[in-house]
């Protein structure tokens, strides 16, 4: 279960969400999947995509053809493309991300440079995610816990 943290336990077993392990490489490759269309993946799939190597460029394009197929495959559409940003908020350890110290400050909690920077890259990833207004934040303070942050 290292592939999942504290806070996605709830759904690690069933796999019915889709795991910040596996949200990080869709950022990292450049593909945008919709729970629909994950939900429509084997069980087998999904721990496939969550086991799948996505950090060298030919791991990235890789990945990236494999969650092309899979998509089609499962449910006939073409994966929609996203753009993969060049320096992404989550690899600057030097700066928090605005929507990651609004969330804090909202939960009144207070989260420094330091302690960002002493957060690994897919952690980073994970509270900017969940910290999104488009995000349900209930994982927010879990995760701040987690990370001993709070």
């Amino acid at each position: 279960m290292d592939d999942f943290f504290q806070f996605e336990m709830d759904f690690a077993s069933s796999l019915r969400c889709i795991p910040m392990r596996v949200r990080y490489k869709l950022d990292v490759c450049g593909i945008k999947l919709k729970l629909p269309q994950w939900n429509q993946f084997s069980t087998e799939d999904r721990q496939k995509l969550l086991a799948l190597p996505c950090q060298t460029t030919d791991e990235v394009k890789t990945y990236r053809e494999i969650l092309k197929k899979l998509v089609q495959e499962a449910t006939g559409e073409t994966a929609t493309d996203l753009p993969v940003e060049a320096h992404p908020d989550w690899e600057n350890d030097a700066k928090i991300p605005d929507s990651v110290g609004q969330k804090a400050k909202e939960m009144q909690v207070s989260l420094t440079v330091d302690q960002w920077a002493k957060l690994s890259p897919i952690q980073r990833f994970s509270l900017i995610k969940l910290s999104r207004s488009s995000h349900e934040n209930r994982n927010f303070i879990p995760a701040l816990e987690e990370f001993h942050i709070v």
